[in-house]
């Protein structure tokens, strides 16, 4: 098997709700008023916002908290980290911890969608950052 992701569906009890906040951050979708899923183009894979339920029944797992998942959004500075964690807050995130510098030499804030997803947002010195906002470890 390659080592990659190609997707990541996010289960959401709302699903007008989700895709609303997260097209307030800016991201850009095909999907229909009326689909049951909804696909954003991130980078080089897929973020997915489907129904919880649903996407429970169909991985054959139980519903419930918090899976022991966070999602993270990699940038070249601290700089960034600020704004996407603003640019978060207006959009109607849940701030879970302010942005600041981290015990691995990095810099890093977490924003939690409606739904209860958090994202860890970072930069860190030790990796690279390609032109198409790749991730690269040094």
């Amino acid at each position: 098997m390659k080592q990659r992701v190609s997707l990541i569906t996010l289960g959401v009890s709302d699903l007008g709700r989700a895709r609303r906040f997260y097209e307030a951050l800016d991201w850009k979708t095909g999907a229909g008023a009326e689909d049951d899923v909804v696909f954003f183009q991130a980078g080089e894979m897929i973020v997915a916002l489907w129904d919880r339920s649903k996407l429970a029944e169909d991985s054959r797992v139980e519903e419930g908290g918090w899976g022991g998942v966070t999602l993270a959004l990699n940038f070249s500075s601290s700089t960034e980290v600020d704004a996407v964690i603003e640019e978060a807050r207006r959009a109607g995130a849940l701030i879970g911890r302010e942005p600041a510098e981290t015990f691995w030499g990095g810099y890093s804030g977490v924003f939690i969608d409606p739904d209860g997803h958090p994202w860890e947002v970072a930069h860190n010195p030790h990796w690279t950052i390609t032109d198409d906002g790749g991730v690269r470890l040094d």
